[in-house]
């Protein structure tokens, strides 16, 4: 190690421990630990544009353990993106570019929000599979590496094997991840809670492993990144053994995990590395060194790629890359009405959704998806599609294997990479198992498409293990989701072009396995405002039935027999509570009624979250039991009568 690596390594460390200290909150263990891993990353290896973040053919690099976060500030920094020495200085502050885990679209260099350990290895995962397809596609044009650094902490929770099982099985080659090994977790030594053999695991999944002994040896950290880059066939973990709070009184305990070190610490740690700069100053010659080796060589390929886009041009592949990297989907439309369907037939809308999805596929050319290991019973498969494997990079029909969690975080990732449309199916029982990575497509603004089958208790023999009664509201409790519970075929490919049309939101569309008549009203226009009324009363409104799915022709069942009793009713479809709070109040209002006493809300599912539209519902609040749709449906009186009866009583005040 020469002496601008050894000073550059020191300002690094020293300025995570500044930016630790001002905020009097951080993790300073890792941050000093990783530092010549990140340094020797960022300095000889990442290819990446600062002055153009978004670069699409830039190198990836995924903090998976998040809780790093100085490091990776710092390392911006210095590395001349548009993160100033003030905003290190406002670490964890409000509104400050420098959160206290890294967010995707926030800071300038992130390439992915991270913090929930685990997620980031399988969202690089995602990343490092985009790039295959993408490259396959457009040749040289994409072709780059992606790269994440992760702890103990990111390899002990499960979805990290659901993750490395899925990279090897693909032979992700240009993906690699390095593991910072320094034996502690928050709580102790990692001896407390895991005594596994991380090389053997890895390689079982079908991984090369490397290992560097020595965490702040740069020349052997540079050699093994060199030669991971030479797989041909396989992903790449390297193992670096390091000190976790390296240099610092508390070094190699779990107490450097996360807590700032005290004001005493800080001066000697500081001379233990030889560094005697005031707090927050690095020297120009840490600057000149990353100008030197990363911002101009950076700038220099991201020329070199410019001027392959003539080439491009040529070869025909310029428009489709312009088209499906502009992420906006809505040029691919043509105005369509789902006008076309047959009102004779009944379907289920997971096969409408099938056919949904058919269509799509046809008229957008970047859809890529599959689900986990269902796609027989959620209807993931586009005929005429091939199967993405490592022999066939082209394919877009994925198999993710029983991986649910795993599968969401790849999604995350796809759609981090820009160019595709990502989707993924499961029974929506098991949202639940993808529940984290669905509020992180959330909150990175990852227009992800995530299909859910088997929706309420109408699943039927397999009882209440499979049987969804509270998904519905947790889905539709996650901020900036759209929820989608169509109730009939126009309705389903009416959410599936609004879900397409989002550029920022992730959409959820959750169908059913019983048949279901075609709504004589239902309609594109009615499902893109959220919700709408289906059926109008005849004179005066007397009381309004608001439903969704399944429910909505039994609703439209009960205003037939209310009629016939003098009674008055409209029916509103609320396919997508999302898109109905866009709405004015106006319109909500001209929809729902006034009056919000003569309201009722008919789910087969939790009424949790319902009574913000109605005074009443009729739910099912208990799970469910194991028998046929018909069987569970007289049970549990899910009749269009008792909805009737229901209905007559309340405006009697009964």
């Amino acid at each position: 190690m020469n002496n601008i690596d050894k000073l550059s390594i020191a300002a690094i460390r020293s300025t995570c421990i500044d930016m630790i200290n001002a905020a009097n909150s951080g993790h300073p263990g890792m941050a000093l630990g990783s530092a010549p891993i990140v340094y020797t990353l960022f300095k000889n290896h990442i290819i990446s544009d600062p002055y153009d973040p978004t670069w699409v053919n830039r190198d990836r690099f995924i903090l998976s353990a998040g809780h790093a976060s100085a490091l990776l500030y710092t390392i911006l920094h210095l590395c001349d993106y548009r993160v100033s020495l003030n905003d290190l200085k406002n670490f964890r502050r409000l509104n400050s570019l420098t959160p206290g885990h890294p967010e995707v679209g926030h800071t300038p260099g992130v390439d992915a929000t991270s913090g929930p350990l685990g997620q980031g290895i399988a969202t690089a995962v995602g990343v490092a599979l985009a790039e295959t397809h993408l490259h396959a596609k457009f040749d040289d044009y994409i072709d780059h590496y992606t790269y994440a650094l992760c702890g103990d902490g990111c390899l002990q929770e499960g979805v990290s094997q659901e993750a490395i099982s899925l990279a090897g099985q693909y032979k992700l080659n240009k993906l690699i991840v390095l593991y910072d090994s320094n034996n502690v977790t928050l709580d102790g030594p990692l001896s407390l809670s895991s005594s596994e053999n991380v090389k053997l695991r890895f390689e079982a999944a079908g991984w090369n492993v490397l290992e560097v002994k020595d965490g702040n040896d740069v020349d052997e950290i540079d050699a093994a990144i060199v030669k991971a880059k030479k797989s041909t066939d396989k992903p790449t973990l390297i193992i670096v053994t390091t000190v976790i709070g390296y240099g610092s009184s508390v070094a190699g305990t779990s107490k450097a995990h996360g807590a700032p070190l005290k004001a005493d610490d800080i001066v000697k740690t500081k001379e233990f590395y030889g560094y005697n700069y005031p707090e927050f100053t690095i020297p120009e010659e840490v600057y000149a060194n990353f100008k030197k080796n990363f911002t101009k060589k950076g700038y220099e390929k991201h020329v070199d790629w410019l001027l392959k886009t003539e080439k491009l041009k040529k070869s025909g592949k310029l428009e489709v890359y312009d088209q499906i990297f502009s992420g906006n989907l809505a040029e691919f439309f043509k105005g369509e009405d789902f006008n076309g369907f047959d009102p004779a037939v009944k379907e289920a809308t997971r096969k409408s959704s099938q056919n949904a999805l058919i269509h799509f596929n046809s008229v957008v050319p970047n859809l890529i998806g599959g689900s986990a290991d269902v796609a027989g019973s959620v209807l993931t498969s586009i005929p005429g599609t091939t199967t993405y494997d490592a022999t066939n990079r082209l394919g877009t029909n994925l198999n993710f294997g029983i991986r649910e969690f795993g599968m969401a975080c790849c999604a995350n990732g796809i759609a981090i990479h820009g160019g595709l449309r990502p989707f993924v199916g499961c029974f929506a029982v098991f949202s639940d198992y993808m529940k984290s990575a669905i509020r992180m497509s959330a909150l990175s603004k990852l227009p992800v498409l995530y299909i859910f089958s088997h929706d309420s208790i109408s699943v039927g023999e397999d009882g209440p293990t499979h049987q969804p009664i509270e998904q519905l509201a947790m889905l539709r409790s996650i901020p900036n989701v759209n929820v989608c519970r169509p109730g009939d075929a126009r309705e389903t490919f009416a959410c599936y072009k609004e879900a397409l049309l989002l550029t920022q939101t992730p959409s959820a569309i959750v169908t059913c396995r019983n048949n279901l008549p075609l709504l004589a009203n239902s309609s594109y226009e009615g499902v893109k405002h959220g919700a709408y009324i289906i059926e109008k009363e005849e004179n005066t409104c007397d009381f309004t039935i608001i439903a969704t799915g399944t429910e909505v022709s039994l609703a439209v069942e009960a205003k037939k027999l209310l009629k016939e009793e003098g009674i008055d009713v409209r029916v509103v479809s609320m396919p997508s509570f999302y898109l109905f709070e866009k709405q004015s109040n106006e319109y909500k209002a001209s929809v729902l009624g006034n009056d919000y006493n003569k309201r009722i809300f008919v789910e087969m599912l939790s009424s949790y979250g319902l009574h913000k539209y109605a005074a009443n519902t009729m739910t099912i609040d208990h799970f469910g039991a194991s028998a046929n749709y018909a069987d569970l449906q007289k049970f549990y009186d899910y009749t269009p009568e008792r909805l009737a009866k229901t209905v007559k009583n309340l405006l009697k005040g009964e």
